[in-house]
């Protein structure tokens, strides 16, 4: 049932109505879009942050359009191999959602990820503001002066351009297959350190 409909029955029945708290109900979500390697890794982290309402593989920033895994595969399409995130940034925030990101996967490897390698799983931030540009820039920036890490990070910041979704059989891939060899040997690991280092910003059903 609508939730006007819902509004027109208590009307009928003598309700009061509060316009403040229908107002207060509403939330808008935000969209941020990363590639971190194989995207369901990126996804299965993602997945698990609280704020995080959805997130969905796909691809991001190639020559052709409606492209399939196995193009992308190649390396030659341009395509990166990224993870559409939607976000209430009334929980967490998008430079924290860069902490994140940045903290699970290693941005100093150019066009490689663990066993992952071509430039599908090249490590970029999408932007989809000139806010979000220039928190990632910043970060970014931060970063390397710090020398957080041992190399420089290398992660592109692009504008965010159409996003493919992934085939249905990519989608929640790790939680669909938590026996898979891959999973067990390169995202458990990941979820592993989410864990240790991000306990506080888990799901409830996470921690």
């Amino acid at each position: 049932m609508s939730r006007f409909l819902i509004l027109v029955l208590l009307l009928a029945a003598g309700a009061s109505f509060d316009a403040s708290a229908v107002r207060g109900q509403e939330r808008t979500l935000e969209t941020a879009t990363f590639g971190g390697g194989c995207y369901w890794c990126v996804e299965a982290v993602f997945l698990r942050i609280k704020g995080v309402e959805s997130v969905a593989p796909g691809f991001m920033g190639g020559f052709i359009s409606n492209p399939t895994y196995e193009q992308v595969l190649t390396g030659r399409s341009g395509h990166v191999e990224v993870v559409q995130i939607q976000y209430d940034p009334s929980v967490i925030s998008f430079e924290q959602l860069l902490e994140v990101f940045w903290k699970t996967h290693d941005p100093t490897t150019r066009n490689k990820q663990g066993p992952d390698e071509g430039p599908q799983y090249r490590s970029v931030v999408f932007y989809h503001s000139k806010e979000q540009k220039a928190q990632a820039t910043k970060y970014k920036r931060e970063l390397n002066r710090a020398k957080v890490f041992a190399a420089p990070v290398l992660t592109a910041i692009e504008s965010a351009s159409k996003f493919y979704l992934a085939q249905e059989d990519h989608r929640d891939y790790y939680n669909r297959n938590p026996e898979k060899q891959y999973c067990q040997l390169v995202i458990g690991p990941k979820l592993k350190k989410l864990k240790e280092v991000f306990s506080d910003r888990l799901k409830p059903t996470e921690e």
